[in-house]
């Protein structure tokens, strides 16, 4: 089957949203960072893409039709290359909210009293000992790789998140690309990937608020 939508756009820019919106469209299932979290097991797949740039993408998207958000979004020329009929869809929001959004959620640490009881359970558990890695992995791959250790620089990260988005609109075919807010619903989505456009509200998720709460929800749901 393979992937028929490559998001390219980084978190925080309403990527679970457009996973929601694709799945609702028919697109099932949708690769999200939540979904290494829930298959830890994975990681090697993601781990041989970092060393080597490659890896058995048909074992990693067995099942889905789509993927979104880190760490896949880092990977939009490899998975194009693998699957050239997919579509290509960055998702993007002004700078400003974006990095501020980012530094109250996927930028901060996972609060201690998280890691401290998944840490006791990774000892019986070896579902949570591979957690723990999946978790060591995505921090190494946002915060230490693609922002260079940034994270608390909001101009160093802006300039990072400008030059992203810049690299996905000159490296990807205009026909197979769409750049697009989520905040413009279904017409754009919908009228990109020629589908007929629902009839039923444009999904909204992961609010920063509920971030952590969610977090912890989709990991303990593994």
């Amino acid at each position: 089957m393979g992937l028929k939508v490559i998001g390219a756009g980084l978190g925080r820019t309403g990527t679970e949203t457009l996973k929601l919106a694709l799945e609702h469209l028919g697109y099932d299932k949708c690769y999200h960072m939540y979904e290494l979290m829930k298959n830890p097991a994975q990681l090697i797949h993601w781990e041989e893409l970092r060393e080597g740039g490659s890896t058995n993408l048909s074992k990693l998207f067995h099942g889905y039709q789509a993927s979104v958000d880190f760490p896949a979004a880092i990977y939009y020329r490899e998975f194009l290359d693998e699957y050239p009929d997919a579509k290509v869809i960055l998702t993007v929001r002004d700078a400003d909210k974006w990095y501020e959004s980012a530094s109250h959620t996927i930028f901060r640490k996972i609060p201690a009293i998280i890691t401290g009881i998944m840490r006791i359970l990774a000892i019986f558990s070896a579902k949570y000992k591979a957690m723990l890695r999946a978790l060591k992995y995505a921090r190494e791959i946002v915060h230490d790789s693609f922002f260079q250790g940034k994270t608390d620089d909001g101009e160093a990260c802006k300039r990072i998140y400008h030059e992203w988005n810049l690299k996905v609109q000159q490296s990807v075919p205009p026909d197979k690309l769409l750049v697009f807010e989520v905040k413009d619903g279904w017409e754009p989505l919908c009228r990109f990937l020629e589908v007929p456009v629902p009839d039923a509200p444009f999904p909204r998720s992961n609010s920063r608020e509920n971030f952590t709460k969610e977090l912890a929800k989709k990991t303990k749901s593994s």
